[in-house]
């Protein structure tokens, strides 16, 4: 209730803001005629509309009745009912009598007997109304919607029905149920594609599923015109609703004896089995004793026409489903037939397969042997590479020891420079020989390169003068975009690479940077000054390049294989101890 209530009052401010648009005033109720639209709308509509967002929630369902009769005033079908009807939707109008619906009417005016007849309002006003502006909220959602509270308040008349005492109420209570049936049948009547929204409800399964002779023959006649109104909606509807149904209505038929409702339940089967073929198949293989249930319980009860005809349908599938049976059996036995033909031929050529198998097998397997032979070698082969490697290099150091023991220490560095000398010769010869090589191989290709050029020149037409021209021109352009757009991208690098170095040194300078309890005034001119540390810094590295270059022989017996310009980090960073970096303290 608390929901209903704020669609309600959602509903009224929508039709307060309408009818300021109409030029109306909703406080006064009264239509300003120099404000209203050219396109006039009945006064009977916007006084409605007025009442209905003035007037409280209990008082909302007897202003709706007035839609009778202002929907009555005109032709069904004609231009004037359409118009009636659009702005009915525009003033939401027609939202209101569809929310309603899920009051309780117990304590209202009228009772359901007003329940009864907005639903008739609804329906009326829902059929043959076109909404040009958003029709998917009309299409996809208010009348989804509509169906759904006809079949709740059917189902409050039907519980209502079902515990009424008293024969008047009892009366009362059927004849609006059965109005209320009919709006849905003219609803959907109107709206085919609604009939599926109504089988999937699960009000209408709930509403079906009764004991009750008078609401249950009422569902019935209401299944029965979907049927006639869509013959194929139970094919679109979800299997578990269609089967729910078909066992409601097969139930029906076995556990009553009422002949009203074996006639209302004959009936729809009979229309459900002549909707498609496809059903019949699915009655006759979900249920197979209802042929003989139809003939034994039923026959003799008044209506024999249509339970010999749903006998007659069911007889046919049942033939034809033993056709089938018969063609499914023969289709079997060729198909075990020609299996064991296939079998016995392939038996037959079985030692060839298996010789074959065999053969593809042992060479699969000799690769693979062959691979980890492969695998195997080229792994001693590194093993003992390098344990050559390890052994020239016990042997050069013992020969650097050995002559260490025999030479003269004053002799010891103009032998290094001896064999540094020979060693230096060594790699430039072969480094000569290399480039040579290459050199001549860059001219070979060269060289054919030309020959290849001379050839297309032979092949092709000679160029005209101004052809040549032009391509030159063509060509000089291109170069000199090539050589901005290099010059742009060496520039960009250069700045890159500033731009990196100075993050580096800003990011050292606050690694190491003191606390500010311990800054002082030289620490703040060091971050204050971009030169001040990298002067320093590659001050005391040159002169720790320089006393390392000055080191006697002996501090560098381990470092034969070490280049000149790299220096030991270790070196440098223990003769980095004093210099002041990046604010940090002397040693």
């Amino acid at each position: 209730m608390l929901l209903l209530s704020s669609a309600l009052l959602m509903l009224s401010s929508l039709v307060g803001q309408k009818l300021l648009q109409h030029g109306r005033d909703p406080a006064r109720g009264i239509p300003d005629p120099y404000k209203m639209k050219p396109a006039a709308v009945d006064f009977r509509i916007l006084a409605l509309a007025t009442q209905v967002t003035e007037s409280s929630d209990q008082d909302v369902p007897v202003l709706l009745l007035k839609l009778k009769e202002i929907l009555n005033s005109t032709s069904l079908g004609s231009k004037e009912s359409q118009k009636i009807k659009q702005d009915l939707y525009y003033y939401n109008l027609v939202q209101y009598c569809m929310l309603v619906l899920k009051q309780d009417y117990s304590r209202l005016p009228g009772g359901w007997a007003t329940a009864a007849q907005l639903s008739e309002i609804l329906s009326q006003c829902c059929v043959g109304l076109e909404v040009k502006e958003d029709p998917e909220e009309f299409y996809n959602k208010l009348l989804p919607s509509a169906v759904d509270n006809l079949l709740f308040l059917g189902r409050r008349l039907q519980a209502r029905f079902i515990r009424a005492i008293k024969d008047e109420e009892k009366s009362e209570f059927l004849r609006c149920f059965r109005t209320v049936t009919d709006a849905i049948c003219w609803l959907f009547g109107g709206h085919i594609q609604l009939t599926e929204s109504v089988l999937q409800s699960n009000h209408f399964l709930q509403l079906l599923i009764t004991d009750d002779v008078e609401t249950a023959t009422a569902m019935m006649s209401v299944l029965q015109n979907i049927l006639r109104a869509n013959s194929s909606v139970l094919l679109h509807v979800d299997e578990e609703n269609l089967h729910s149904v078909l066992d409601e209505l097969v139930y029906k038929l076995s556990s009553t004896t009422n002949p009203v409702t074996g006639n209302a339940a004959t009936k729809v089967l009979l229309a459900v089995a002549e909707s498609h073929p496809q059903l019949v198949e699915l009655l006759s293989t979900r249920y197979r004793g209802l042929r003989t249930l139809l003939s034994k319980q039923w026959a003799g009860k008044g209506f024999d026409r249509n339970l010999n005809q749903l006998s007659d349908l069911l007889y046919s599938e049942s033939c034809r489903k033993g056709e089938m049976q018969r063609l499914h059996q023969a289709a079997c036995l060729i198909q075990a037939v020609w299996r064991g033909f296939q079998t016995r031929k392939r038996l037959k050529t079985l030692p060839k397969a298996v010789t074959a198998l065999q053969r593809s097998f042992r060479a699969k397997r000799k690769q693979e042997l062959q691979h980890l032979k492969r695998l195997k070698e080229d792994e001693t082969l590194r093993q003992q590479l390098q344990l050559q490697r390890q052994r020239a290099m016990r042997l050069f150091h013992e020969r650097q020891l050995t002559l260490l023991e025999i030479v003269h220490a004053g002799q010891v560095d103009r032998y290094i420079q001896e064999m540094e000398g020979k060693a230096a010769l060594t790699i430039q010869r072969h480094w000569r020989g290399y480039r040579a090589r290459r050199k001549v191989h860059q001219q070979r290709q060269s060289l054919k390169q030309h020959k290849a050029a001379v050839i297309i020149q032979r092949a092709a037409s000679q160029m005209s003068e101004g052809m040549s021209k032009e391509l030159h021109l063509q060509g000089q352009e291109k170069l000199a975009q090539y050589l901005l757009r290099s010059s742009l991208d060496r520039r960009a690098e250069q700045r890159r690479e500033a731009l990196l170095a100075q993050v580096n040194t800003d990011v050292e300078l606050l690694m190491s940077a003191p606390s500010l309890m311990e800054a002082t005034e030289k620490d703040l001119d060091v971050f204050m000054s971009r030169s001040v540390p990298v002067a320093c810094k590659a001050r005391q590295s040159h002169n720790t390049i320089l006393k390392y270059t000055r080191w006697p022989w002996w501090k560098k017996l381990g470092d034969e294989f070490m280049d000149d310009d790299m220096i030991p980090d270790d070196v440098l960073n223990t003769e980095f101890g004093t210099l002041f970096i990046g604010g940090s303290k002397s040693s």
